[in-house]
């Protein structure tokens, strides 16, 4: 799941009236990936669609100004196979799928945004889109003008920003790998080092202090990391430190691909608990982790809070925030059974939960058996 994927494929433009374009970019094991462009706005996107086995494909869109179309292409394929086993092992009655679109954050347009929309709207249900980095709430709100199928809205039927349901599901799986590796689940007094002061990040290091933990900061931003850690009586170290940093856990909250060959070996912490997405560069680096003692909660269960709750304004009664919380809170208890597989097993913690979400998207467990009902569409 997470070694980079290999882009052999070719181009079907689908022949549309509507702007923006679509071409179908074919690539084996995708249900779907689109190139989307519009002259018009500038809109230069990817929507990707893994695997809708257990229902419509939900996931983010990513808003990051990529080097190449590749390094994108890269990217949303990564990242949209890592949604089909979120969304498997968190049991919502969805698929995988994911949305990037290719610009600067700072130099987003409604025009862009609204194209973009456009685009997701054709796909009549296909996928729906969410925030992810660089897409706020607000941008949601300008794509909701062209399209019903965006979950996330600050709407009086919708759910708002799900930061705070992937901090505390984060959170629950730091409880999770301390009561594994140390036999409680108190957090007083270990130490915990986060990567990545953002959105998440920030209330991960405020649920974390007022339980007394130590805290250990980090951020690309210098002054972020300055404001929070005088807050938090916390160490301010650098992007290059923080992976190196001697602490209980080490919590990555920013962007993927950051355990590989050239860092793990330079890791000081007993677990990896943490909200960034792909974690690993390649599966491999799971083995790298359990070889080298360090327990890993898999990213694509410990981060799912934000997608239980974004996945409840899909049910039939509305959305509810009690029930994502009640959902969101059992994570702890999802990791603790995939602890207890590898442990059975003889094998890393990221092959277990590879293989539990496997078993349930071959079976159809889970599967979504009605429609999605879009609450603020009603």
């Amino acid at each position: 799941m997470a070694d980079s994927c290999t882009l052999r494929r070719s181009f079907m433009t689908l022949i549309l009236e509507e702007s923006p374009v679509l071409e179908e970019i074919v690539v084996k094991g995708y249900e779907k990936v689109l190139k989307v462009t519009d002259k018009k706005s500038g809109l230069k996107a990817i929507i990707c669609i893994h695997n809708t086995s257990l229902g419509p494909a939900l996931g983010g869109t990513r808003i990051y100004p990529y080097a190449t179309f590749d390094a994108a292409l890269n990217d949303a394929m990564r990242l949209a196979k890592g949604m089909t086993y979120k969304s498997a092992l968190a049991q919502t009655g969805l698929g995988g799928g994911k949305s990037v679109i290719i610009a600067s954050p700072a130099k987003k347009t409604k025009e862009l945004l609204y194209a973009f929309g456009q685009a997701v709207n054709l796909l009549e249900g296909q996928y729906i889109c969410a925030e992810d980095v660089g897409c706020t709430p607000e941008d949601l709100k300008i794509i909701r003008e062209a399209t019903p199928y965006v979950v996330g809205l600050v709407h009086d039927k919708s759910s708002g920003n799900p930061a705070p349901y992937t901090a505390w599901g984060t959170y629950r799986g730091i409880l999770s790998v301390l009561q594994k590796v140390y036999g409680s689940s108190s957090v007083f007094d270990r130490t915990v080092a986060i990567q990545g002061l953002g959105s998440v990040g920030s209330r991960l290091a405020e649920l974390l202090f007022w339980e007394g933990a130590k805290l250990v900061l980090s951020d690309i931003d210098q002054e972020k990391t300055a404001n929070l850690a005088k807050m938090y009586g916390a160490k301010a170290v650098s992007p290059q430190e923080i992976l190196k940093v001697e602490c209980d856990v080490l919590a990555p909250c920013a962007l993927g691909g950051i355990l590989s060959a050239d860092t793990i070996p330079a890791l000081r912490c007993k677990a990896v608990a943490g909200c960034a997405n792909n974690q690993l560069l390649s599966d491999s680096d799971g083995d790298a982790l359990l070889k080298r003692g360090i327990l890993y909660a898999p990213d694509f269960i410990i981060n799912a809070g934000g997608l239980i709750n974004v996945t409840e304004e899909l049910a039939e009664t509305g959305y509810s925030p009690t029930i994502a919380r009640a959902k969101t809170h059992k994570l702890y208890d999802e990791l603790m059974k995939i602890y207890q597989m590898a442990d059975n097993n003889k094998i890393s913690t990221h092959a277990a939960a590879l293989s539990l979400a496997d078993y349930r998207i071959k079976y159809g467990l889970g599967k979504r058996n009605s429609r999605v009902q879009i609450s603020h569409a009603r």
